[in-house]
């Protein structure tokens, strides 16, 4: 299982004129999303998460409605598409976002990204259970490698057991994580009627309507006081890192071959993790090092796989 599944739920905007756009595309992807995660941790000094979310997710929702209608491509989803939307709201717009954000309050974010970035070891074992997708020894090898990852994040050296908030926060994450890998696997087994770019504005409006919801019952009216600090973190986090970003691994997903994307999104951690340490002074630890490099290693091993490579791969 390669990261670019996270940009199934994406795929479907119109080519970009030239090759170079396109890595320019996948890069601009890549950095937005890397960025989002300390900028999401800062939000998080000012705003509770569930209004973080909600707020981001209305945000980026204008923004999707208005890449889809100057791209004339937005459309009535169909009852046939209806089951994949909700799975991809709740799942992932919904349950992902809350509990990531959850996770960056107690988990600092270098290991909050890591964590995030594990969707793909549990895909690869449920799409053998689910979907009937052989697994391979290179998969299996890949899965293995990311795991011993996850063990040296969680050995008693590393990691405080005894630590309540650590054990939600990184419980949050590690959730999230296998929300986000069922959301996929339901992409991957759902027929298709529209292009799954096409359904996101309507995902994001959906999420923003039960995200909303939520945070007014629980965390009561948005502060009144928004300095302009705030303004700039939630626009980056709602725009670039989020909208923008999706429409930009769209493209990339679209004209790039599979594994170039794949390999290309996994360098999200890695610019994720350098840039908390130079905006929040997040030092990465050794064994945060050696799990990124496990983790990263495991998926890129299971990615690049005889049965996935060519030139004429596209994620579909």
């Amino acid at each position: 299982m390669s990261v670019s599944d996270r940009t199934a739920v994406a795929a479907g905007p119109a080519q970009l004129p030239s090759r170079a756009a396109t890595f320019l595309a996948l890069a601009a992807a890549v950095s937005a999303w890397g960025i989002g995660w300390p900028v999401n941790r800062a939000i998080l000094y000012h705003l509770p998460p569930l209004s973080t979310v909600a707020i981001r997710s209305a945000i980026a929702s204008v923004a999707l409605f208005a890449i889809a209608a100057a791209q004339r491509r937005l459309v009535v989803p169909s009852r046939e598409d209806l089951p994949v939307l909700l799975s991809i709201c709740l799942l992932h717009m919904v349950g992902y976002a809350v509990l990531t954000s959850v996770g960056l309050l107690f988990v600092p974010v270098g290991r909050s990204i890591v964590l995030g970035y594990t969707m793909p070891l549990w895909i690869t074992p449920g799409a053998a259970l689910f979907l009937g997708e052989r697994l391979t020894a290179r998969r299996a090898a890949g899965v293995a490698l990311g795991l011993s990852g996850l063990a040296v994040l969680f050995n008693p050296l590393a990691f405080d057991w005894h630590n309540r908030n650590g054990l939600v926060g990184n419980g949050a994450l590690l959730l999230a994580a296998l929300l986000w890998a069922t959301s996929i696997l339901h992409i991957r087994a759902h027929k298709w009627r529209a292009k799954p770019f096409d359904l996101i504005p309507w995902e994001m409006a959906l999420a923003t309507l039960i995200l909303g919801v939520l945070a007014l019952s629980i965390d009561g009216r948005p502060a009144n006081e928004w300095p302009a600090s705030l303004v700039c973190l939630m626009l980056y986090s709602a725009l670039p890192g989020t909208a923008l970003a999706f429409w930009a691994a769209a493209v990339a997903a679209q004209n790039l071959p599979a594994v170039t994307t794949s390999l290309g999104l996994l360098a999200a951690p890695v610019i994720g993790i350098a840039a908390s340490a130079v905006t929040l002074g997040e030092a990465p630890t050794l064994p945060l090092g050696i799990a990124v490099v496990l983790i990263v290693g495991g998926i890129a091993i299971g990615t690049i796989s005889p049965a996935r490579q060519g030139p004429k791969a596209r994620l579909k």
